[in-house]
């Protein structure tokens, strides 16, 4: 019997799934089996939901003060577990565990930020219309959804799990395949804090379950984070389905653009780290550079070595930078991408699996000479797998960088502080880094895509009214 919780989470409880159905999930650093993974199927939906709709209502009447206790406490006890969250992240998709402890303070400090927005998801007033008092008040969907990545299972956990429930939602939360066994430990410490039965339940399974949550009939709204296809899909089905309202945060290509008068050593070192950190599972990932031809030579001598310098290997020693991809498949897929490359140009380090550290593992790998229409530009690689290009002028670095399907994050270095705003405004993204690189960014700012990168967002001062609607109210007070 494995060590590990995984059971369903419905309704305050720990269940199994109603047929029996589980898949392996295997740690990507070690090939050991962790523990069999329920398949949640079309009963084990209709339960859950029937619950979330029993228990929604009381929980919405409850004052916003109260729901934000709750979400405290639940903060004070994700920070008690921090390192067991951290240690079940690795051993699903191999995070380093002091990686995995960073990811946990940050929903810890997200987590606290909702709740003090919980008291503010307020309306408005208007008095332009004669006789009449015009109000619109913001209420809950009633029973939502959401489908999260792998890569920051604990995080992104909080960026919508907590929101939703905080506007007076009760919550179905998918866990991805290769990462469900903390998302059932919150679930389990989200009750324990106070959230009632049905408010917060989560269920796992492969992508068939998620299409029983996008094309349930009494599911009001869903989110999904990861790839822009089963994006897609998610929208059609919610179309085909009851309409539900739809928010994406989908996949990236993210450029960072290198001027000649920035301070080298540095933007270096955030252009590997951007690119490495998580093993290169990041949507931000800084995954095309363009450097000003005049540095450009330095400018990858610098990467070079820094890239040579970072230590692969157990995710659980503190020594290491980077673990295995997440599983055979992701690390597959990689290694089909270093093909590529190896046609379509030179890997200056890198460019093959490390298979003296583990199955799962690869190099970190700088391309250059790629052409602009090569896959490695167009496509999101989704591993430590760096692009370098040269540029000679601030319109073509621009235009070359904005030449993607996506708009998730951009960024440049310079110390021309009129050049970097111009830069900033022209790049076609929603989140741009100025002399800083993803994994940089603010939760009090909204985090979203452009183009296929996805809609809507999460974070910032409006996450809450995001899991919400509005309803305007038109009170004829004529004598």
């Amino acid at each position: 019997m494995s060590q590990y919780e995984s059971r369903l989470f419905i309704n305050g409880e720990l269940v199994a799934p109603s047929k029996g159905n589980t898949f392996p999930l295997l740690n990507p650093a070690t090939s050991a089996l962790v523990a069999d993974i329920p398949i949640a199927e079309e009963d084990d939906i209709d339960r859950v939901v029937a619950a979330a709709e029993k228990a929604q209502p009381a929980w919405a009447r409850l004052p916003a003060r109260k729901r934000a206790a709750v979400i405290r406490k639940f903060a004070d006890l994700m920070d008690q577990n921090k390192d067991r969250l951290s240690e079940l992240d690795s051993v699903c998709m191999g995070k380093p565990l002091h990686d995995g402890l960073g990811d946990v303070q940050e929903a810890c400090d997200i987590t606290n930020y909702f709740a003090g927005l919980v008291e503010l998801a307020d309306g408005e007033t208007s008095l332009n219309s004669a006789d009449t008092l015009n109000i619109s008040m913001r209420q809950p969907y009633g029973v939502v959804a959401s489908i999260i990545p792998w890569n920051f299972p604990t995080m992104i956990w909080c960026h919508d799990v907590i929101p939703a429930a905080g506007a007076g939602n009760a919550v179905i939360l998918k866990t991805s395949e290769k990462a469900p066994l903390g998302g059932v430990l919150l679930a389990q410490l989200a009750f324990q804090a106070g959230f009632p039965p049905g408010i917060i339940n989560v269920v796992s399974g492969p992508g068939q379950t998620g299409a029983l949550l996008s094309a349930h009939m009494r599911i009001r709204k869903i989110s999904f984070t990861g790839s822009t296809g089963t994006g897609r899909a998610i929208m059609q089905n919610a179309a085909k389905s009851n309409l539900k309202a739809v928010s994406l945060e989908l996949g990236g290509k993210s450029p960072l653009l290198v001027f000649d008068d920035a301070d080298l050593p540095k933007t270096a070192a955030a252009a590997v780290k951007s690119i490495t950190f998580n093993s290169g599972q990041i949507c931000t990932a800084s995954s095309r550079v363009y450097v000003q031809k005049g540095v450009a030579a330095d400018f990858k001598k610098l990467v070079a070595q820094l890239m040579l310098n970072l230590r692969l290997g157990d995710p659980t020693d503190a020594k290491t930078n980077m673990g295995p991809q997440a599983d055979s498949k992701q690390a597959a897929a990689i290694a089909r991408f270093l093909e590529a490359g190896a046609k379509d140009g030179q890997a200056l380090v890198g460019g093959k699996p490390a298979l003296e550290a583990g199955e799962n593992f690869i190099h970190p790998t700088v391309f250059a000479n790629i052409p602009d229409k090569s896959k490695l530009d167009l496509e999101e690689i989704f591993g430590p797998v760096m692009v370098l290009h040269e540029f000679d002028t601030e319109e073509e670095a621009v235009r070359r960088a904005n030449d993607t399907e996506y708009g998730l994050y951009a960024s440049v270095f310079t110390k021309d502080g009129s050049r970097a705003l111009r830069v900033a405004r022209a790049l076609e993204a929603g989140n741009v880094g100025v002399n800083c690189t993803s994994p940089d960014g603010a939760y009090e700012l909204p985090f979203g895509g452009w183009k296929a990168s996805g809609i809507g967002s999460q974070k910032g001062s409006t996450a809450v009214l995001e899991w919400t609607q509005a309803k305007s109210v038109y009170i004829n007070h004529a004598a």
